[in-house]
């Protein structure tokens, strides 16, 4: 009776075991602040100064394996993208929509006209009845729990310092590398202990598991590989499927110099902040191929998939060389922003049997649409969370790249005030929507609507609101109807306490 018992419980283990190891394992490569032509592979229809000015081979090699998607969507800061990629949820729903820091504290420069609502500063947590954040199942935790060794590497950013979401670990990773509350690095170098002073307490330089480094004369992109590899050689032991979050800080500020890449772009005459920044760029890139060749080498690439993209929208104001908000031409405006250059992102999906090499998708898509995308390619099935996912497969336009469907309409809602861009129009309180190649703005501060054809112009040059009224209207009927059904949060007048006016509310001057 024991001995049957015994060989029923190793039967279901090795079941369990084999049915594991058939699961594809997944790369989610995350570069931050990484703009849409930041790379030498083209997402435009032409081939840009951009695209040459970068060196990205690893990204070109990425590219002939996989599917590009020209379309594909964040938000225009960090952290209301990533808690979207764990959540499943828009911005508007989740309602973390700003960067985070410091528990229960608010990052935004206050304005003299608008109120900031009340803002979930602490994040994501996994857990109800934690103040100020939103509640949601991680993506990590669906994955953990359906057999995947899960990996946090690099930058975390999903809730704020002293909140549940601060620690990977507690939101599905069973291993975190570098991952906490910090937004950005004190210093890329080792050489600097990454900024970590004793003396004086730093959230940017608070960057767990990685004192090994110190004092050396690596640079934080190669580290965060190489401790990336130790990890996938750990699930590789354990027989289990790994998802691997390299979450690279790169190609964030400050703008460190990694000396194996820079001198190139000092020769070609580019100021010491610019040449810094296309060095990282290329570390970025150093760092994507040497995960590939890691898949290779282990016969791993079969059954590996590996998407890339990046958070948010190209940093766009100085120490980047130029005037600001040309950084990311065609595209106009940056990080921070609702136009195209602060939230379109380069994004490529590669899934062996499935994905056509070379292949290009415009089908528009959103960051929460990951959620449920990489539970359908894991094949894991009748999943219970706590929220109701916003996110919608892509696997249909993965699978056919040629599909198109513009029923679907994606929205931004950033009732903020970001700090970095100046004080600039587009940086702050505003919500957008796209339907098809129609995008309409909405900046909350002016009452203004702006209305685009994206087809016609990428750049975002001609403002087509007064011309066609009807379609103004329409757009600014559906943005109003899903911000509501979302619950979606509003800023509000110092003055009168009152909400500013919903889209569909603002006149159209003819």
């Amino acid at each position: 009776m024991i001995k049957s018992i015994f060989l029923l419980i190793f039967t279901l283990l090795l079941t369990l075991r084999l049915s594991a190891q058939q699961k594809p394992n997944i790369i989610f490569f995350l570069v931050d602040d990484m703009g849409w032509q930041d790379t030498s592979v083209p997402f435009w229809d032409s081939i840009t100064t951009a695209n040459l000015k970068f060196h990205t081979p690893n990204m070109e090699r990425l590219a002939q394996q996989s599917v590009k998607f020209t379309n594909a969507y964040a938000t225009s800061i960090c952290t209301p993208s990533r808690v979207s990629l764990m959540s499943g949820l828009n911005s508007a729903t989740h309602n973390v929509t700003n960067w985070v820091s410091m528990k229960d504290r608010m990052v935004d420069p206050k304005d003299d006209v608008l109120q900031i609502p009340d803002w979930n500063v602490n994040g994501l947590s996994p857990i109800s009845g934690q103040s100020k954040s939103v509640y949601a199942t991680p993506l990590a935790q669906v994955l953990k729990d359906n057999g995947y060794y899960t990996v946090q590497c690099g930058k975390a950013h999903f809730g704020a310092y002293q909140s549940i979401g601060a620690d990977p670990l507690k939101l599905g990773f069973v291993k975190n590398i570098g991952g906490g509350a910090a937004g950005n690095p004190a210093s890329y170098l080792a050489e600097d202990d990454f900024g970590h002073n004793p003396n004086h307490y730093n959230v940017k330089a608070d960057l767990p598991h990685l004192k090994k480094y110190w004092g050396t004369s690596t640079f934080l992109t190669e580290d965060l590989t190489k401790e990336a590899i130790l990890a996938m050689d750990t699930a590789q032991m354990k027989k289990q499927p790994f998802f691997l979050y390299m979450a690279h800080y790169a190609v964030h500020l400050p703008y460190n110099a990694d000396q194996k890449f820079i001198k190139k772009y000092l020769d070609k005459g580019y100021t010491a902040p610019e040449a810094a920044y296309c060095a990282l760029v290329e570390g970025m890139d150093q760092s994507l191929g040497d995960l590939m060749d890691y898949l290779q080498q282990n016969k791993l690439d079969k059954n590996t998939i590996i998407v890339f993209m990046s958070d948010n929208g190209g940093y766009s104001h100085p120490p980047r060389e130029g005037r600001s908000n040309t950084q990311n031409y065609p595209l106009r405006g940056g990080k921070g922003s609702l136009y195209e250059g602060g939230i379109r992102e380069p994004m490529m999906v590669f899934w062996n049997g499935v994905s056509k090499a070379g292949s290009v998708a415009s089908q528009p898509v959103i960051m929460e649409d990951f959620y449920p995308t990489l539970l359908e390619m894991a094949g894991i099935k009748n999943y219970v969370i706590q929220q109701k996912l916003d996110g919608k497969s892509m696997v249909p336009f993965i699978k056919n790249p040629q599909k198109i469907s513009n029923k679907r309409s994606l929205i931004w809602n950033f009732p903020n005030n970001w700090g970095g861009g100046n004080g600039a129009k587009d940086n702050s309180f505003m919500t957008a929507i796209r339907q098809g190649d129609w995008k309409l703005i909405y900046f909350e501060k002016y009452a203004q609507l702006e209305l685009y054809n994206l087809k016609n112009d990428i750049k975002e040059e001609h403002d087509l609101s007064k011309q066609l009224p009807k379609k103004t209207k329409a757009l600014a009927r559906l943005l109003t109807k899903q911000l509501k059904a979302q619950k979606a949060q509003m800023p509000t007048f110092k003055a009168s306490g009152k909400q500013v006016p919903w889209p569909d509310e603002i006149t159209i001057e003819h």
